[in-house]
């Protein structure tokens, strides 16, 4: 019986420089430094590799030799395909991504959000193969942020939560942007106010429902650091303005998917009929409580006004007053401290600036 080929060794560093009589080092060199090497050498080496069918050092191998893994870790706390429905969290990967590209970095996303159970996050945490980590958004009873602090790496926190022990900070002050948007709106003369916001804890208290009206210490005491100052902002104002802030109707959505701001409005409007002014902590929200009053005939602004917040695209196009805030800038300047930690080795918080935009979606209370 006659026996078939016998394959051919798989080709290696050291099996690539004794074909060409070069050293290992050489090999290495025009992969990983190729400056080092004179452009005629380096494509003999790169042809013979292809002909013997090297594809390169190993990178197991060259992260355990350099301590480096050539990426950063990027940890989300909402669903993983949240990051790419959110325009707002959109922009920003696009600048993080932006950032570890000019920094020759790869970006891992690492899933740890609620439809995962902890140890399962747990151990995604534990075991990504990065260079340190830049949290995005998480609440501030997130059981993943000890376990970050556990792997002795760089940590750069976006948005929330605030003070987290050696962990640098990008984000914006989210109470006096909202407080800003909501003088305006009150200088509309609206007294009667709605804040449609997103999920006010990790937890969801309200069973199968979309939406609910946040009690008062709910709505007082997120979880999340973002949510929790936008509302405080809108009571700034009212307190300023002589308003009873207690009288804020606040409703939470368990999802923020296109739909989420009409569910929302529902709520808000069952709640309480008298409501004139829809104040949204995000402008997915807004705008789909815009379509959600258009579809019931109630007319923006003319017998509402609606406002959101973060500037997206589709907002300013469809002329909404809203807060815009610089999504893409965030990702950029945390992906720059990440890779370029401050010489005195203490964290850093940058607060970036917002921009009150006044759009066709707010007019005088009806």
């Amino acid at each position: 019986m006659s026996r078939g080929p016998v394959p051919r060794r798989r080709a290696t560093l050291a099996s690539l420089a004794a074909e060409l009589k070069v050293s290992r080092t050489t090999i290495s060199n025009a992969y990983n430094r190729p400056d080092q090497l004179s452009a005629d050498l380096r494509e003999r080496v790169l042809a013979t590799a292809k002909r013997l069918g090297y594809a390169g050092p190993d990178p197991v191998a060259r992260s355990l030799r350099t301590r480096r893994a050539g990426a950063v870790g990027l940890i989300l706390t909402e669903p993983l395909n949240y990051s790419f429905r959110d325009p707002a969290a959109l922009d920003f990967v696009a600048g993080l991504a932006e950032s570890c590209e000019d920094a020759g970095q790869g970006l891992l996303l690492v899933a740890a959000g609620p439809n995962r159970s902890v140890s399962d996050g747990t151990a995604a945490v534990l075991s990504a193969g990065v260079d340190g980590f830049v949290v995005y958004s998480a609440s501030d009873d997130d059981p993943y942020l000890q376990v970050v602090a556990q792997r002795a790496l760089p940590i750069v926190i976006v948005d929330q939560p605030e003070d987290v022990p050696g962990a640098s900070q990008v984000g914006i002050d989210d109470r006096a942007a909202m407080r800003g948007v909501a003088e305006y709106v009150i200088g509309l003369g609206h007294r009667t106010i709605g804040v449609l916001t997103m999920r006010l804890g990790r937890e969801w208290p309200h069973g199968e429902a979309e939406s609910a009206v946040a009690d008062l210490e709910r709505a007082d005491t997120p979880h999340f650091h973002v949510q929790r100052e936008r509302i405080r902002g809108v009571r700034d104002a009212m307190r300023g303005a002589g308003l009873q802030p207690n009288s804020l109707t606040v409703v939470e959505s368990y999802d923020h998917l296109p739909t989420s701001g009409g569910s929302a409005a529902a709520v808000a409007f069952e709640a309480n009929p008298l409501i004139t002014a829809l104040m949204c902590t995000t402008d997915v929200l807004a705008l789909s409580a815009m379509d959600h009053l258009r579809a019931h005939g109630i007319y923006v602004p003319g017998q509402v006004t609606v406002t959101g917040f973060d500037g997206v695209p589709d907002a300013l196009a469809r002329g909404l007053t809203t807060v815009k805030q610089p999504s893409v800038e965030k990702g950029r300047r945390a992906g720059y401290l990440l890779h370029n930690p401050p010489r005195s080795g203490l964290p850093v918080v940058e607060v970036l600036e917002t921009e009150l935009v006044r759009g066709r979606t707010s007019g005088p209370a009806a």
